[in-house]
């Protein structure tokens, strides 16, 4: 309710209480259990960089760095040509992505990808991608039947007293529901051929991103595959304040350590692995390694006005924040593709596109976002190629959906595919 409708009374006494809100949300900042953490043993033996956790035959835990991992990719393909799908965090807004998947199938221009990446919420939709159009109906009903609108069920409370806003049972009943049997078992099949899925998730202790082989998860799990799949996947889409940290146990150096984490996109809004320095380069006979990033929001907000309240400044805050630092992860990606010869093609929801918000997960919403995208995609107007003096793309008639523009139509979209380094 705004300020034009509060009757006086109650506007009054809400201006007398939001001070003692804010005295009671600093007096329990130090209330709740200690969050579980690694021991400064482990810290102590931990690098700080972003390597990739991956657990062999034996069910034990490595950390690689992107090198080894390039390494191992490139044997284990062999003559096969790389290609790799990031998909990045956008909270309600992975429709974007899971719609273009499906549209790019009908297409017939969806590839087997060698490596699947997802952050946040597009960490829930990176095993589709990576399992194939054989999993598309399982995929397209959480986004078109209304799956997703009981999301956020609000913890009375819960911001002062508990560790969000929001429960996390919703979720997680939702992540339990599609990461079956059927899926830990496809997965492990296509990690046997050597394919990557991996996801990233935020360590609470250190604030350093931590990126997991959901791949060799399922091949290598054991009878607690299915349990660490689901948590990690839990663990990367739970926003930290909105859905609570989660508790991730798992084998390693000879004994069970439990650590907390919370949403990757806290600290990377997608991300490439091997990294492009790391991936091997074209050759006689075998093309340049493809990658694809699907940015699940905008790279720009068109100008707008936000009220005077502490709720709506973070809010906007927060939201040009992670919109910056997208785009500098992207103008770094794109700059380091086009060092190692590595096509390149992204793609992003235009400003024009009517989103409502980022954590709108009503119905209809859903449902339009995810047809818009799998429209474009469908009619060829998805992605944005970055190559050295590539033009920004001219808009094509009729190609728009939902009444903004497809992705390759937009110029501030396609303004990445022009920089000049």
């Amino acid at each position: 309710m705004n300020r034009t409708t509060m009757p006086a009374a109650r506007h009054q006494l809400a201006r007398m209480l939001l001070p003692c809100a804010f005295a009671v949300l600093s007096a329990c900042a130090s209330m709740g259990p200690p969050l579980s953490s690694a021991t400064p043993e482990e810290l102590a033996s931990q690098e700080v960089r972003l390597g990739v956790r991956t657990f062999g035959p034996d069910g034990r835990l490595e950390v690689l760095s992107s090198s080894v991992v390039g390494r191992r990719l490139e044997a284990r393909l062999g003559d096969q040509p790389v290609s790799i799908l990031a998909l990045s965090g956008g909270g309600a807004t992975g429709a974007f992505g899971a719609g273009a998947l499906a549209g790019l199938a009908r297409s017939g221009a969806r590839p087997e990808f060698s490596v699947v990446t997802g952050v946040s919420a597009g960490a829930l939709v990176a095993p589709f991608a990576f399992l194939g159009p054989a999993w598309d109906a399982e995929m397209t009903a959480i986004y078109t039947d209304g799956v997703t609108s009981g999301l956020l069920h609000r913890r009375l409370l819960g911001a002062v007293f508990g560790s969000s806003v929001y429960s996390g049972v919703p979720l997680r009943r939702l992540i339990d529901h599609y990461a079956n049997d059927g899926m830990i078992a496809a997965v492990a099949a296509g990690a046997a051929k050597g394919r990557l899925l991996l996801v990233a998730t935020t360590d609470f202790a250190t604030g350093e991103p931590v990126v997991w082989d959901l791949g060799s998860v399922a091949l290598n799990g054991g009878s607690d595959a299915k349990r660490l799949f689901r948590t990690i996947l839990l663990a990367s889409a739970s926003v930290p304040g909105m859905f609570p940290p989660v508790h991730i146990r798992f084998r390693a150096d000879g004994g069970v350590r439990e650590e907390t984490h919370i949403d990757g996109g806290v600290t990377i809004p997608f991300f490439i692995a091997p990294g492009p320095e790391d991936l091997p380069a074209a050759g006689v006979g075998k093309p340049a390694p493809l990658v694809r990033i699907v940015i699940d929001g905008r790279l720009r907000d068109f100008p707008h006005a936000a009220n005077a309240n502490a709720l709506s400044i973070f809010s906007r805050s927060v939201s040009a924040g992670l919109s910056r630092m997208t785009r500098t992860a992207l103008e770094s990606t794109v700059d380091a593709s086009r060092q190692r010869g590595i096509s390149l093609e992204y793609t992003a929801i235009p400003a024009s596109y009517p989103l409502r918000s980022a954590f709108d997960f009503s119905p209809d919403e859903q449902r339009a976002l995810f047809q818009y995208a799998s429209g474009c995609a469908e009619a060829g107007r998805f992605w944005i190629r970055a190559s050295q003096g590539a033009a920004l793309p001219m808009p094509v008639q009729g190609a728009a959906t939902g009444g903004a523009p497809c992705p390759a139509d937009d110029r501030f979209n396609g303004r990445f595919a022009a920089l000049e380094r």
